[in-house]
């Protein structure tokens, strides 16, 4: 049975330690924080008193409450003030150095049976064990910054922790109202080891100049629903921090997708730390500030649709929900849209799918009647591709299949009048194919749409090596007037999204495999400590496993990427049949729910 913990120390009060005092007062314990100056000592306090300042003028805490935390912590400079500590919590800079002389002082200070945590969020917790007469006794606790907000807690044991001294901590975290997830020592453990390959990744798009930062953050906020884009979020962590993070799991995985990217390292020796110093990957307001003020690299706002062709009539070609999808948002765009299906009654399933949407959204006023009308009255349904003929823009949205659209494309070549733009809304495709079989690949473009597009705000605008600037243009001028976010990035397999996204599910998968973690921790991780809307295996439930093995291997094909390689797991389970939750069993059982 886990004993309660009372009596604890935390040494090193900056940000992360002082939320971690808070963390542990508010809980009811005794705190004994550790600085080892005078400064830092008025620094840390300062952050606690911040914190719990803005708590109460939130009304999330009475001045009583505060009054009573402040009463539980004991501030000192002085380590053997830890002697009668039950546990100690380290969270010092991220130096093994540092880390191991303070280990190696708390093993003679402190009685035989206290525990010793650290909340490094990198380095080996075995290597920090070996410097004390207890290593049975050390053990990981990592927080997540701020810790009196997230949830998460990852217990990291090694090879020689006591399982009672796991069990100890595990119930600690539950007393301090924190989700826990054990696993042993491996650099990153599970966070930041599926973070950081996809930050590195995000920043390696920008450095190889693919995307814009502001189109890469904006790319996944809006097509992952992520808390905040890549390069914001590294701006926030520090340059600095998220290098020395990268190096040590590299050191340790040898994963060539965990070795920094070069600008890192640039960025970090030119003082450029993000957000603490006012320079990162953008400027701010000053340093500590996370208002972003313009900079010599922001765009002009509009500057993406500056000689835009006229568009009034959109075509789209296809009948499935994407389709419709399109139809839809187009028409509430104002534009007159024609829409081509196979057949007569496909034609009527998307109107009467159309008119269903649409009513749903009258009733739940959101729609005014009139204007329900409106839009229905500016679609035309038909059967031949030859009504698309005085279209403006056509978009195609039919199977996920090369052949089938380079036979569309050489047919829309013929049939759509000069000038007109012909957009492709394909995921994974490359866009190129379509271009050359149109017969006019300048006129060619990708205009990918995320599902459903009647909710998803971000459109990826995708140039090829052909494309005419003005088709791109175009296409972020009718992106603007379907009140959708574009976002703009040439012809490589996954665009923006999907490109990010999932080598860091592939990652998930292999840390799966290796049985470091379940698929319960691994999901609550992400979704708890990084507020991911879903973990990993949640989405590729939802998406479907053989269609995110399908885009891994594009990317696999395409960058030719050892890392890249999609994960054994994951064929084993495509070729089963277990397919997600279309099947009723993936990653997940949901046929016995």
């Amino acid at each position: 049975m886990a004993r309660e913990l009372n009596e604890v120390g935390v040494v090193g009060l900056g940000t992360m330690g002082a939320g971690i005092v808070e963390v542990l007062a508010r809980a009811g314990l005794s705190v004994t924080a550790v600085e080892v100056t005078d400064g830092a000592l008025a620094r840390g306090r300062g952050h606690v008193e911040q914190s719990t300042d803005r708590a109460v003028a939130r009304g999330k805490l009475d001045a009583a409450e505060r009054d009573a935390i402040f009463e539980r912590i004991r501030f000192t400079t002085s380590l053997e003030d830890l002697a009668s500590s039950e546990l100690v919590i380290e969270a010092i800079p991220e130096r093994m150095e540092l880390k191991a002389e303070v280990f190696a002082k708390l093993d003679k200070i402190c009685p035989p049976d206290t525990i010793l945590a650290t909340n490094t969020s990198s380095l080996s917790v075995t290597e920090l064990s070996v410097v004390t007469g207890r290593p049975s006794k050390v053990i990981g606790m990592h927080f997540f910054n701020p810790a009196p907000v997230m949830k998460l807690v990852e217990v990291v044991r090694t090879v020689v922790t006591e399982p009672s001294v796991v069990e100890d901590v595990e119930a600690l975290a539950e007393r301090l109202g924190k989700v826990d997830v054990t696993i042993g020592d491996k650099a990153g453990f599970i966070a930041n080891a599926l973070l950081f390959g996809y930050l590195n990744h995000a920043v390696a798009m920008y450095e190889n100049r693919y995307a814009t930062r502001e189109d890469i953050d904006a790319a996944m906020r809006l097509g992952c629903g992520l808390p905040m884009g890549p390069l914001a979020l590294m701006d926030l962590i520090g340059i600095d921090t998220a290098y020395e993070i990268l190096d040590t799991m590299y050191k340790q995985s040898r994963n060539r997708l965990h070795a920094p990217s070069p600008v890192i390292k640039q960025m970090m020796t030119a003082g450029l730390l993000g957000r603490k110093v006012g320079r990162g990957f953008y400027t701010y307001a000053e340093a500590g500030s996370a208002e972003v003020v313009p900079d010599a690299a922001t765009p002009t706002p509009g500057g993406a649709a500056e000689g835009a062709r006229p568009v009034s009539t959109v075509g789209v070609v296809g009948s499935g929900t994407m389709a419709t999808g399109i139809i839809e948002v187009v028409a509430k765009g104002g534009f007159d849209v024609v829409f081509v299906a196979r057949g007569a009654e496909k034609v009527e399933a998307v109107r009467t799918a159309l008119a269903k949407s649409l009513d749903k959204q009258v009733v739940r006023g959101r729609l005014e009647e009139a204007v329900r009308e409106e839009i229905l009255g500016r679609v035309t349904g038909t059967t031949s591709l030859d009504d698309l003929a005085d279209s403006d823009l056509v978009i195609e949205a039919v199977v996920e299949s090369l052949p089938v659209k380079e036979a569309l494309f050489a047919n829309l070549g013929e049939i759509a009048k000069p000038g007109a733009v012909l957009a492709t809304t394909t995921s994974s495709l490359p866009v190129i194919e379509c271009a050359k079989a149109s017969g006019r690949p300048a006129d060619v473009i990708g205009m990918h749409f995320f599902n459903p597009a009647q909710v998803m705000k971000l459109v990826e605008v995708v140039s090829t090596i052909s494309t005419a600037p003005a088709v791109a243009a175009t296409v972020h001028a009718v992106s603007a007037q379907l009140m959708k976010h574009a976002v703009s990035c040439t012809d490589r397999a996954g665009f923006i999204v999907n490109a990010l996204l999932f080598p860091y599910l592939n990652d998930a998968v292999k840390m799966l495999e290796a049985h470091y973690a379940t698929a319960d921790d691994i999901d609550a991780a992400m979704k708890v400590g990084c507020g991911y809307p879903m973990g990993p295996f949640e989405l590729l439930d939802v998406v479907g496993l053989d269609v995110s093995l399908a885009i891994e291997r594009e990317l696999y094909t395409e960058f030719r990427e050892p890392g890249f390689a999609p994960a054994p797991l994951l064929e084993h389970l495509v070729t089963a049949g277990y397919l997600g939750r279309k099947t009723g069993r993936g990653f997940r059982d949901y046929a016995s729910r």
